[in-house]
């Protein structure tokens, strides 16, 4: 081979290594693209601007064929053959140049128009060289269909909206997929001249383009005389248009310049935020500002249906807090989880009686919300009317290092502290939590895992008294649900969480800056809202099913306290849970009497009238106090004037005639007949009270007296 030859070679082999490699990997590798969120049909919840400024969604794979043939008309009718360049569009634009002096057209394919759009170079002689050669490389990178969409997604057309699927929103708020042909047309040209001619302006200029593109479409056979007709009587857009703003904060939340596709169902996520923002504009007139909900679709455990917060459009300072995703406290919302899992270990069985009665742990005074108690509470009723006091000493006996662990693992993940750092104070809202992970953990938690534990606990969240005040077992169109609410301390949080076995609903109301509002509790706020978004649901056909016995089994229980039967307890069988059999039996029997602690018995009689109580004295257990609580520190009251006045100490006797003399720190203040109160005025320190019976039976408590 000569040398000559060889240069040649080297030359062609060069150019072609260097033809081979010209073109970037990426073609637009910097590009800032608009945050995307679609419903899980497809159709667009909402979108926010790209970082710079511009309206230019995530690009698509594909391109509407409307717009492609309107748009391969336009602008590059031989591009389906081409390999890039078309000489005889160079041509024809050689000669139009030359012949009105000026630039006219450019000549360029759409796949040149897409290199120019990825180097954004000024428009040069040269620059037009070196996007011709570079077309021809991206022409046997791409295919035709991918070629057509880069150019669909980066081409500009007016104002800061970029790419097709933007300006379809934005200019005819609907996807490109359903754009006319009018449309279709009306776009394909935009991007001819952006800067000059967009809807905004020139629209007599830009209306006489879109024709003259409709006919030659329709001299192509793209579309029929008729459909020609109707597409010329289609007018132009006006000024953009607001983009769709479903689940606002959820799209706030998803993943910037991306495209999300949730698993929010639109149709029902319009019905949820209307029936919410309903809600939320009433109990704004209360003070009550914000509003969340989320619904979870059980089958699939997938977010249906999300307001992070109501009535965006009311102005207010937390309005922009996505509240669903802020920790808020709990209140009572987690006593069913207490409950079932006390069920699964056999800690209680359904209807354990829990105690309702004063106490004071190392500080801690629980206190029911209607500031009464009761004195011996059933466990499945505590949980139903959400009483306080016997929780607290539910969770005592359960455990609260294993209660925290069961709550993590049940997916609440600001549940940050050690245990101890929460107490028993964890079962009453001494942590936060997320409504949309708290609904979550309801739906893992209660169907995660279907025994008899998990069906007993919402078996007695059906009983919880709905604030329509209907009963679904004399109606039965009304919509059976388990559900329960909570209400955190100062009236700052309200809670309502509901199932049914197709529907999991969580609803939150309150202040997004905290404040408490008289009055705003789970039952009176969140649960009317919990029911408009259940009657907006698909019925469900059936209720929970009982699960089979398996790791079930029928014992005696007593019918009085509902505890393992005693010898001398009336007693039934009932299915409980296997681990039931290793729980405590009814003590309240030992004399064959039903007979309750003194404290128990003094404030479970007067809701009792059938309560006889004792009518042998018991050897131990025959009296106790009432108040304080062993442990406590108090204060002593002052009148207007200033005087210190005295503290009421109360006991509890098993018979009610019983005689009981007190002593403070060993000194004898006084006796008592029938209502067992002393009023004392002891001295700041620490002190020790004492009662005595006739027989001899005495009860003592410590406490402390604050200066």
């Amino acid at each position: 081979m000569s040398r000559n030859k060889k240069i040649l070679y080297i030359g062609a082999a060069t150019l072609f290594a260097a033809w081979l490699f010209c073109l970037p990997r990426e073609l637009f590798p910097s590009t800032a693209y608009s945050t995307v969120v679609e419903s899980a049909e497809g159709e667009l919840l909402g979108a926010r601007i790209a970082a710079d400024g511009q309206w230019r969604f995530p690009p698509c794979d594909t391109v509407p064929e409307r717009f492609a043939k309107a748009l391969i008309q336009f602008e590059d009718r031989r591009f389906r053959w081409h390999p890039g360049v078309d000489p005889a569009a160079l041509v024809r634009a050689a000669v139009d140049n030359a012949k009105y002096g000026h630039v006219v057209s450019g000549g360029s394919t759409i796949t040149m128009q897409v290199i120019r759009l990825s180097r954004q170079r000024e428009r040069t002689l040269w620059q037009k060289t070196v996007e011709a050669v570079l077309a021809t490389r991206l022409e046997l990178r791409c295919s035709k269909k991918r070629i057509l969409a880069l150019y669909a997604s980066h081409a500009p057309f007016g104002g800061n909206v970029v790419g097709l699927e933007a300006a379809a929103w934005r200019y005819f708020g609907r996807p490109a997929a359903e754009l006319s042909w009018g449309e279709a047309a009306t776009l394909a040209v935009l991007p001819n001249a952006p800067a000059s001619m967009h809807p905004g302006k020139n629209r007599d200029e830009l209306l006489a383009k879109r024709n003259r593109l409709l006919k030659r479409l329709l001299e192509h056979g793209d579309m029929d005389a008729t459909t020609y007709a109707a597409a010329l009587e289609e007018p132009l857009p006006d000024a953009p248009l607001p983009l769709p703003s479903w689940a606002s904060h959820y799209v706030e939340g998803c993943p910037r310049g991306a495209r999300t596709r949730s698993t929010l169902q639109l149709p029902l996520q319009r019905a949820v935020e209307a029936a919410v923002n309903r809600r939320s504009d009433e109990l704004a007139r209360d003070g009550i500002a914000d509003l969340a909900a989320v619904v979870i679709d059980n089958t699939s455990g997938n977010i249906v249906a999300y307001v992070g917060n109501a009535s965006p459009y009311r102005e207010r300072p937390g309005r922009q807090v996505d509240i669903a995703a802020a920790p808020r406290s709990t209140g009572s919302i987690l006593k069913p989880f207490l409950y079932a899992a006390a069920l699964r270990e056999g800690v209680i069985l359904p209807r354990t009686l829990l105690p309702d009665i004063p106490v004071n742990l190392s500080g801690f005074a629980p206190q029911n919300f209607d500031r009464q108690f009761y004195g011996a509470v059933p466990a499945n009723e505590a949980l139903a009317r959400s009483l306080n006091v016997p929780s607290v000493f539910l969770l005592r006996q359960y455990g609260v290092p294993k209660f925290h662990a069961l709550l993590k693992e049940a997916g609440l993940e600001t549940l940050t502290r050690t245990p101890e750092h929460y107490g028993l104070s964890l079962i009453l809202g001494g942590a936060e939590a997320r409504l949309a992970e708290v609904t979550k953990a309801y739906r893992k938690f209660f169907l995660g895992e279907n025994d008899l534990a998990v069906w007993y606990t919402l078996d007695a969240l059906k009983e919880v008294n709905r604030p329509d005040e209907l009963d679904w077992r004399l109606i039965r169109s009304v919509r059976k649900a388990a559900w329960k609410t909570g209400t955190s301390y100062g009236f700052r949080d309200a809670w309502a969480v509901g199932m049914t076995p197709r529907w999991t609903i969580g609803v939150w109301a309150g202040n997004a800056d905290g404040h408490g509002v008289p009055g705003l509790t789970g039952a009176r706020t969140a649960g009317p809202v919990l029911f408009d978004i259940l009657n907006l649901l698909p019925a469900d056909q059936n209720w929970f099913s009982e699960p089979e016995a398996g790791k079930s089994v029928y014992s005696a229980v007593c019918e009085d306290s509902g505890m393992l039967a005693g010898p001398g307890c009336p007693s039934a069988q009932m299915l409980i849970p296997q681990a039931g059999l290793d729980s405590e039996t009814c003590p309240y029997h030992q004399t064959g009497e039903f007979v309750l602690p003194p404290a128990m018995e003094w404030y479970y009689r007067p809701h009792h009238p059938e309560y006889t109580g004792a009518t042998l004295r018991r050897p131990s257990g025959t009296v106790q106090f009432i108040y304080p609580q062993n442990g406590a520190l108090l204060s002593a009251p002052r009148q207007l004037n200033g005087q210190v006045e005295g503290i009421v100490f109360r006991a509890a006797h098993h018979r009610p005639d019983a005689t009981l003399w007190w002593h403070l720190d060993n000194t004898y203040v006084g006796e008592t007949t029938f209502q067992h109160e002393m009023k004392l005025v002891p001295a700041p320190g620490q002190h020790v009270i004492t009662v005595v019976d006739e027989q001899g039976n005495a009860a003592s408590i410590r406490f402390g007296m604050a200066e």
